[in-house]
């Protein structure tokens, strides 16, 4: 359903010289990205400030564009903003960017904030059939599941064209006559760019991971002999590593090994590293059997929740995938996180 849509500055024809077509844009912006872009996007993938990332939507100039020129539909995420703008050195290009609330493409294309309505409302809130004569935008290929094009074509005249997965492509993209190659239709995934994704992931999480620790290393202290502070660095040290090693595995090795490991659903990838890691570090301690188990138990669900979070991240999941892995995967992680605090408590007193 189309609400809210001011359809006034649709099909209107207009003849604007350059010095009004550039009191459209917001601003021209470089293709080259600075000191402060850089280091903007290290604090975003370091997780710092990620949620407030943004850039005001609105229409932005590329070099010297003119009535003819193309324009390139992007998210007010900045870092996708950034990654586009430094792909178009040497065009003259139109960007308009939509309200994404913040959020990248593909997932603002999940939710609905990269969808039909909001590419509608934003073609005529910035009256783009004022700004261009011809009638067709490039949107990027991952908003597809978000938009549907012949509702957009129907209620502004404009032509939506998907563009290519990667913002590299675009160049050649438009030098083919706005025609995608099969490699600029795939999208891969390779280690490299899942390695990107790990800081952001390992700190997302962290005080979920402190309050664990600080839970385990309290209970450190508990014996026979009543609870004795004494205790608790000499006797926390195997518990501590179980946890930190559960946790570092389920996000850096599952992750990077993704595709490595037979099973499909992430968070039983997640279960093997934790369980292997298991395996490895009670060779290097000598504790008794129930504390084995118990942080066994532990590390196994901390690796595989952690592996299971990073479906939102990946290119090789669904939506519906998603949630039915989670109906069976997080009681299955609860479960064995709570025997594996029980029986943690029970070997205190063995």
């Amino acid at each position: 359903m189309i609400e809210n849509i001011n359809m006034e500055n649709i099909n209107k024809d207009y003849t604007i010289d350059q010095e009004g077509l550039a009191k459209f844009a917001k601003a021209t912006v470089s293709t080259s990205l600075n000191f402060s872009d850089l280091f903007g996007a290290l604090k975003v993938r370091l997780g710092i400030n990620r949620d407030n990332y943004k850039i005001e939507p609105g229409i932005y100039r590329v070099g010297n564009p003119n009535s003819e020129s193309d324009v390139l539909v992007s998210a007010n995420y900045k870092l996708s903003f950034d990654v586009l703008r430094k792909n178009l050195e040497g065009l003259n290009i139109w960007i308009l960017v939509i309200d994404t609330k913040g959020v990248n493409v593909w997932c603002a294309a999940g939710k609905g904030n990269f969808g039909t309505n909001n590419v509608i409302k934003s073609i005529v809130e910035n009256s783009l059939s004022t700004l261009v004569t011809h009638r067709r935008i490039i949107l990027p290929q991952l908003s597809a599941s978000g938009v549907a094009a012949h509702k957009v074509r129907k209620f502004t005249d404009f032509k939506p064209i998907f563009g290519p997965v990667q913002a590299r492509d675009i160049k050649s993209f438009i030098e083919l006559g706005y025609k995608a190659t099969p490699k600029m239709r795939k999208i891969e995934f390779p280690m490299k760019e899942r390695a990107k994704l790990i800081p952001v992931d390992f700190l997302y999480e962290k005080y979920k991971l402190l309050i664990i620790m600080a839970v385990f290393f309290l209970l450190s202290g508990l014996g026979r002999e009543g609870y004795m502070v004494s205790k608790l660095i000499s006797t926390s040290l195997f518990p501590m590593l179980s946890i930190f090693g559960g946790y570092f595995f389920g996000i850096v090795i599952s992750t990077l090994m993704l595709p490595y490991i037979p099973f499909r659903p992430f968070a039983l990838k997640g279960a093997f590293w934790g369980l292997l890691f298991s395996v490895i570090l009670n060779q290097f301690f000598e504790v008794n059997y129930l504390e084995t188990i118990s942080m066994g138990l532990v590390s196994i669900s901390l690796s595989s929740f952690m592996a299971a979070n990073f479906t939102g991240s990946s290119t090789y999941t669904s939506q519906s995938g998603v949630m039915k892995e989670m109906k069976w995967a997080l009681p299955f992680q609860i479960g064995f996180m709570f025997l594996g605090l029980v029986l943690f408590i029970i070997s205190k007193f063995i």
